[in-house]
């Protein structure tokens, strides 16, 4: 199969099926399933399939869980010391989250301890970023996310956009974040019970940020005191926050951090 493909075709598709399959091919004899296991393969393929909706994306979350979405974004965002790195964008984003002004209440329906956020927006020398879009979305208190509950929580609920003013500034309210575990309803997470792998993520809130003339950035900012372990394989020691008590009664918790981005190389005419 691999010397059809190789003589059929060529570019990143061809090389990439080549891969594939020579590794399946080698999986195969290493292995050496029973076809009974194999066809217990597909069928395993196919219920990933079957539990993927416009509201969940199995398949993400098994990349996910294997460590693949993590992988991949090691591989193409290296950025210079300094710059915020990327983390995976997880299976719960939604496009469609709704912009709003700095200062707006994310927490629709207004269950959880509130949480204050204030973030800045900078470059690699420190200077601000005006006009910065920046995208966020969380789990609740309980540690679920808004598509997750549909019947329970408002649409949109703890999502939104925001825009950086003129000193790189944005801030809005939340709630606290709780840490979850991985969904086990589903053939992703099952597969990964089964093999005894954890299941926990610690809790965090994720973020989009763009800015023109910018490589963008998809993080997430995990609270420090909780970030022991992550099925996703996520962690890391400049994507740590420290969420922090307040003496406001009526805001008992703070987030404050600085995302810094790095300018988007400079692509060549040609002529």
């Amino acid at each position: 199969m691999v010397e059809r493909i190789a003589r059929a075709g060529s570019g990143r598709l061809a090389t990439g099926m080549i891969a594939i399959v020579g590794h399946i091919h080698q999986l195969i004899r290493e292995v050496r399933p029973t076809r009974a296991e194999w066809r217990e393969a597909m069928a395993y393929l196919a219920a990933v399939g079957d539990a993927t909706t416009d509201n969940r994306q199995e398949w993400v979350l098994l990349s996910d869980l294997i460590g693949a979405t993590a992988l991949v974004e090691d591989i193409n965002s290296r950025r210079p010391p300094g710059a915020t790195p990327n983390a995976p964008r997880g299976p719960f984003y939604r496009a469609d989250a709704p912009r709003r002004p700095n200062g707006a209440n994310i927490s629709l329906d207004g269950v959880g301890e509130p949480l204050a956020v204030a973030g800045r927006v900078v470059d690699l020398d420190g200077h601000p970023i005006a006009g910065a879009i920046v995208e966020t979305w969380q789990a609740n208190g309980q540690g679920f996310f808004e598509n997750q509950q549909p019947d329970e929580q408002p649409d949109c609920n703890l999502r939104g956009i925001f825009t950086t003013d003129a000193n790189g500034a944005f801030d809005y309210l939340s709630v606290k974040p709780a840490s979850y575990a991985v969904p086990v309803d589903g053939p992703a997470g099952r597969l990964l019970g089964q093999l005894g792998c954890p299941l926990r993520r610690p809790a965090s809130i994720h973020f989009i940020v763009s800015a023109e003339g910018f490589e963008p950035i998809t993080t997430q900012l995990f609270d420090r005191a909780d970030a022991t372990e992550d099925a996703l394989h996520c962690v890391k020691p400049s994507l740590l926050a420290d969420f922090k008590p307040t003496r406001r009664k009526d805001v008992p918790w703070s987030l404050a951090f600085t995302f810094v981005m790095a300018r988007a190389p400079k692509t060549r005419s040609v002529t």
